[in-house]
């Protein structure tokens, strides 16, 4: 056996035992990492009832027999209120739907994943390679800050066991990009979808399923090549508020609900 080869066998059996080791790790542990969930933003406000993207992540909690899933996102304008999402999409009803629960992370040391332009490769790299140093983030679900990453867990494991969750809850990271190229930006909640897979399994699981997560849209996702092939234009419209959603006229249950909640400045 030449020396080429050899290597080459090496480094498939320790691919492979980092594979098996961060499958066998995650799958008796309470997050089931998904990924990404999007690539651009397709109406404003987004991840509310009856939004395509909250009845997709609806339907992948669901074909997973789980009762609620967690979504996370860069800290922007929303409360970002958890709800109740009806895979009929017409009513939030509570009635075998799926919880949604939304956390975002604020970086208080930084432009988290706002824009390309705004990240420090080198701080992002060291945060990689540590995790993301005590302190640094704060946290913002259902209208409240937290100012660590323990009691913002205690709130969505709470959240979790109120909805009537059993087994490990799916996440994936919102992964809209607003003006960056979607290929490349991993989009919005990244930072934070790798702290919680980094402090709840380790660094190893948590590169392994970043790696996964970014191409699970791509497997799984009935919109990424819409979203893509259009993203120029859809980033157009909403950052010239194109997509913007009017409420006022709210006829279905979908719209008053979400009526109700852009009164407490729920715009994401």
């Amino acid at each position: 056996m030449n020396r080429t080869r050899l290597y080459g066998l090496i480094a498939i059996a320790i691919l492979a035992l980092i594979i098996g080791y961060s499958y066998i790790t995650v799958s008796n542990g309470p997050i089931q990492p998904l990924g990404r969930l999007s690539f651009v933003k397709v109406e404003n406000p987004d991840m509310y009832p009856g939004h395509p993207h909250s009845v997709l992540l609806a339907q992948y909690a669901q074909e997973r027999g789980s009762q609620c899933a967690l979504v996370v996102h860069f800290a922007g304008s929303s409360n970002y209120r958890s709800y109740e999402q009806d895979l009929n999409t017409t009513s939030s009803t509570g009635q075998n739907g799926t919880y949604i629960i939304e956390v975002a992370y604020i970086d208080t040391q930084g432009g988290g994943s706002k824009s390309l332009s705004q990240i420090n490769f080198f701080d992002s790299f060291k945060v990689a390679l540590f995790g993301v140093p005590d302190g640094r983030y704060k946290y913002m679900s259902d209208g409240v800050v937290y100012n660590n990453y323990t009691s913002m867990m205690n709130h969505v494991e709470t959240l979790a066991q109120e909805h009537g969750q059993k087994g490990p809850i799916p996440m994936v990271w919102h992964g809209t990009v607003r003006t960056d190229s979607p290929f490349i930006d991993p989009g919005c909640g990244f930072p934070l979808y790798f702290q919680i897979m980094s402090n709840t399994y380790g660094l190893i699981p948590a590169y392994t399923y970043m790696i996964y997560g970014l191409i699970f849209p791509y497997l799984h996702s009935p919109y990424w090549q819409f979203e893509l092939s259009h993203s120029s234009e859809l980033q157009t419209l909403y950052n010239t508020g194109q997509l913007d959603y009017n409420y006022v006229n709210a006829t279905s249950n979908v719209d008053r609900y979400y009526q109700d909640l852009s009164k407490q400045n729920l715009g994401d």
